[in-house]
């Protein structure tokens, strides 16, 4: 239906009577544009809004910005007060009129000194409501006036700065002064950086300084609904996108949460109104009002909109929504909320309606009645009765995210004489010594601690860490780890802040400590990895690979590649991390973990590969009908790493190697793709500021380290069939490729095929399996007890099973074992175990031992690195880890497991790789 149809479009009579009736400001206007009321009493909403546009079209600026505002007020209000135009609406025609108005001020301003119309070099940014497109009826505007040196629009003799401020003071005018048309918008520039000193227009430099380094957490606020509204709009996107970490931090900041927290009490405070809905109540900053709803949001999307881009959003409504889709928080109060916050936002602009003021307070007696009729309501009392369960609701929600100031005093730090009977009850043998240590740690002995701020915040801390310590298994070897993280970092207080809010990460931070060397390691190295395991998702496995790379895209903080690789390292560790707590504290199979590990470093191979290729190619151009390909090997290949795996990987290219590429620098093909893998590589390797993030193993390529790093498929081809070994071979059995277009993917598999399908000597293939497992047995023998790997009838015994029999290639009654069971030919061995026992060529009780022993090895590579016997509580980790309620029951069900590989390995190869004690 038409929009126009007076019948589709609300109650038009009863809008205009209660404007004409309750609201001077709207009878005014009416009276003053007998058009427009026309069109508003047929109820023809969508040309009484573009008649009230048209009006900006004088070419006087002033009177012209003036006679559109006053016109969309009036079509905009009746609208609304019709029920014709929502809330959304209303506030999305406002918003885009202050954009208008602003832009047409600053060229207008520049057009009458320079002659030119052009708004190069000057930015408007648009704050608060303006920016979050929620302007209301008689909102001021609050942008930020930034200019560019060097691109200011100006005379050639005028300096920047001076024009800048000229140009500044005329925008104002034109916006704000009173003429005979009225004002068109009250501007306020108290919003940009350091207000008390800084200039009305302040240069781009200056802001970023301020910005990066001295801003405080109301401003990071603010900017949540920044936007580019007018002047240089490209300019003012970028400087958004230059700031965009200062608004958006990776790392919690726990400090900022408290600021906002405090400043909402202060406003409480200091608010003069009744606290209870009544004359004189501030719809906006009284409790449970507009104010408290939007910081609500806010306060969300601060702690968790550096790690989560879905919160990203400047308007209210909309975070709340985001903030509830994303599980933040629930849905119930998103409702309540959203819904309190749009009808709140109607009653301030019935409120303003009236006589165009900026009021947000309820007036007393008659005039109360009066904006109570002007909504449609009997009277004042009916107003105030839902207003009084509106807030009382919105207020509840509010102060469970903020609560109330605590009047508890600040913690007094015990000295090292009172703190050692404390620990001695906690059971530290040495609680002196002890005492003294932790002393020290607070007396400057370490950066981390040395600040005010930082040593009430340990303090805080101090009881409930100590505590978690002394109730592990290994209380001095977390003491220990500990200490290298607080010696190891700058600063704590946000560490400290953030163990203190959340006891059950203290737990799993002493976990860390006591079990995985790995994981205490990497938090002495970045202690804001503690910050990912608040994330709604911390302890869930990551998703497929398009949404780990998705999520590493995103975590990057400008579009460049130096970022991007950043970026990769940043989700790359946080997932690791993730997924080390998950394994030591037993809240995920190490299988699914192992699985996880290999999507996230296809994620980052993949990404860093994409990246580095187009770098590349920016220099050196392409190469017509050629490209890069890369083949993933060994575990990587299978899909299944553990915390200590290497990437090994074939750099591989298709096309002619004669050929060159067409770039300003061009190349030929053999030496373009040898650069451009060993850029990839170390993409992938190199330690940016961000640390490291693989090793990159390359020596399974033709002829490994005397071999060239990329060579072209067909020259591969050619290699694997002439001139590899059998255990080259074997090692192209848990290929898989990672990088390469479907055609050039086809083109490598076929290869492989080629060579994997090849008719072999069987009893040459059996001599050099044996040969090679014997010759590994003597240089790598078993480390240790849970040394899943090496162990006879472990691991690599079953992979040379595996890999045996898929290089055989047949089945027991010969046929090909492509045909009969392609899916024994996989490089995940799991799914090739099955199928190989399916066809009748392996037991089929060695799922369950090599399902065992993949866990002792993804397990142990955190809990017992070396493959010795980890301490007791590592030990019953491992354990649990595994399936088994003790050590010693793993233990036997290790013996039992690697009895079963024996028993395979000599049915098949016919050799015993156990002991004779262990075979009986």
């Amino acid at each position: 239906m038409g929009e126009n149809r007076r019948s589709d479009l609300g109650d038009w009579d009863s809008a205009l009577h209660r404007a004409r009736t309750h609201a001077p400001f709207l009878a005014r206007a009416l009276e003053r544009m007998p058009d427009l009321a026309a069109l508003l009493a047929a109820g023809e909403g969508t040309a009484a809004l573009a008649w009230a546009r048209a009006q900006g079209d004088n070419p006087d600026v002033e009177a012209a910005l003036r006679r559109e505002r006053l016109a969309l007020a009036a079509a905009l209000a009746v609208g609304d007060l019709a029920g014709a135009f929502p809330l959304g609406q209303v506030v999305g025609e406002l918003t885009a009129f202050a954009d208008r108005a602003l832009d047409r001020a600053i060229r207008t301003a520049i057009l009458e000194r320079t002659g030119a119309d052009r708004a190069e070099g000057l930015i408007a940014l648009a704050l608060g409501k303006q920016g979050a497109g929620e302007l209301n009826y008689s909102s001021d505007i609050d942008p930020i006036l930034l200019f560019d040196r060097e691109r200011l629009a100006r005379r050639a003799s005028d300096d920047p700065g001076e024009a800048a401020q000229r140009y500044a003071r005329r925008v104002v005018a034109l916006l704000a002064g009173n003429t005979a048309d009225g004002y068109a918008l009250r501007v306020d520039l108290r919003l940009r950086p350091a207000s008390e000193v800084s200039p009305l227009a302040v240069p781009v430099g200056a802001a970023l300084t301020h910005y990066q380094g001295q801003a405080l957490a109301w401003e990071r606020a603010a900017f949540i609904r920044a936007r580019a509204a007018a002047g240089d709009i490209a300019a003012g996107e970028a400087f958004l996108d230059e700031i965009r970490p200062f608004v958006w931090r990776s790392q919690l900041d726990f400090g900022a949460i408290e600021e906002i927290s405090a400043l909402t009490h202060r406003i409480r405070d200091s608010h003069e109104g009744p606290p209870l809905p009544g004359p004189g109540f501030d719809v906006k900053r009284g409790r449970g009002g507009i104010r408290e709803i939007e910081f609500y949001a806010q306060t969300h999307q601060l702690i968790h909109g550096g790690r989560d881009a879905s919160l990203r959003v400047r308007g209210t409504r909309p975070a709340l929504d985001a903030l509830a889709d994303a599980q933040w928080i629930t849905r119930e109060n998103a409702a309540v909320l959203g819904e309190a916050y749009d009808r709140l936002r109607q009653i301030e602009h019935r409120l303003q309606m009236v006589h165009d003021r900026q009021t947000h307070t309820l007036p007393e007696g008659e005039a109360l009645d009066n904006v109570a009729r002007l909504d449609g309501l009997a009277d004042g009392a009916a107003l105030v009765a839902e207003l009084t369960a509106l807030t009382a609701r919105t207020a509840r929600i509010y102060e469970e995210l903020i609560g109330r100031p605590q009047a508890a005093p600040a913690p007094v730090p015990l000295p090292a004489s009172a703190l050692t009977p404390q620990l001695a009850r906690w059971g530290f043998a040495d609680p002196d010594a002890l005492a003294e240590r932790i002393e020290s740690w607070r007396d400057g002995r370490f950066a981390a601690i040395r600040s005010p701020q930082a040593v009430e915040a340990w303090d805080r801390l101090a009881p409930a860490l100590i505590e978690a310590i002394a109730q592990s298994d290994d209380p001095m070897r977390a003491v220990t780890r500990w200490e290298r993280i607080i010696e190891n970092v700058p600063s704590a207080i946000t560490t400290f802040r953030l163990l203190d809010a959340r006891p059950d990460l203290t737990r799993r931070l002493v976990a860390a400590l006591t079990l995985a060397p790995v994981l205490s390691d990497e938090l002495a190295r970045k202690p804001e990895l503690l910050d990912t395991l608040i994330d709604r998702d911390a302890l869930d496995l990551p998703g497929e690979v398009a949404q780990i790379t998705a999520r590493m895209r995103a975590a990057a903080v400008r579009e460049d590649y130096e970022a991007l690789l950043d970026a990769i390292r940043i989700v790359t560790g946080e997932i690791r991390f993730a997924l080390g707590i998950q394994l030591i504290e037993g809240l995920a199979d190490p299988l699914a973990i192992a699985h996880a590990l290999s999507r996230t470093a296809e994620a980052a191979l993949r990404l860093a590969t994409e990246a580095t290729v187009e770098e590349f190619a920016a220099k050196h151009g392409r190469i017509a009908g050629s490209e890069l390909l890369i083949l993933g090997l060994g575990r990587l290949g299978g899909g299944a790493l553990t915390h200590a795996s290497d990437l090994d990987i074939v750099y591989l290219f298709t096309g002619d190697f004669a050929a060159q590429s067409d770039g300003a620098r061009p190349l030929g093909a053999t030496i373009y793709y040898n650069r451009l893998a060993s850029r990839v590589s170390a993409a992938l390797s190199v330690p940016t500021a961000q640390g490291a993030l693989y090793e990159v193993d390359t020596r399974l390529r033709p002829q490994g380290n005397q071999g060239p790093l990329a060579v072209s498929c067909e020259a591969f081809g050619k290699y694997q069939r002439e001139a590899a070994w059998t255990w080259e071979h074997m090692a192209l059995a848990r290929a898989r490729v990672l990088h390469g277009s479907p055609q050039a993917r086809a083109q490598l598999e076929a290869v492989l095929a080629e060579v994997l399908h090849a008719p072999r000597d069987r009893a040459a293939l059996r001599d050099a399996v044996l040969g090679m497992r014997a010759e590994m047995a003597k240089h790598k023998p078993q480390a240790g007890p849970v040394d899943a790997k090496l162990a006879r009838g472990g691991l690599v015994d079953i992979e040379f099973l595996v890999h045996y029999l898929q290089l055989k290639g047949e089945t027991a009654d010969g046929r090909p074992l492509a045909e009969a069971a392609p899916a024994a030919l996989s490089p995940d061995l799991e799914q090739a175990l099955g199928s190989l026992a399916a066809a009748g060529l392996l037991p089929q009780d060695l799922a369950a031992p090599h399902a065992l022993m993949s866990r002792m090895l993804v397990a142990g590579r955190l809990l017992a690195p070396d493959g010795r016997e980890p301490p007791p509580s590592g030990a019953r980790a491992l354990a649990r880890a595994c399936g088994h309620d003790s050590y010693a029951a793993l233990l036997d069900a290790f013996a039992a497991a690697r009895q079963s590989v024996g028993a395979a390995w000599k049915q098949i190869l016919g050799t015993d790789i156990l002991p004779a004690q262990q075979e009986t």
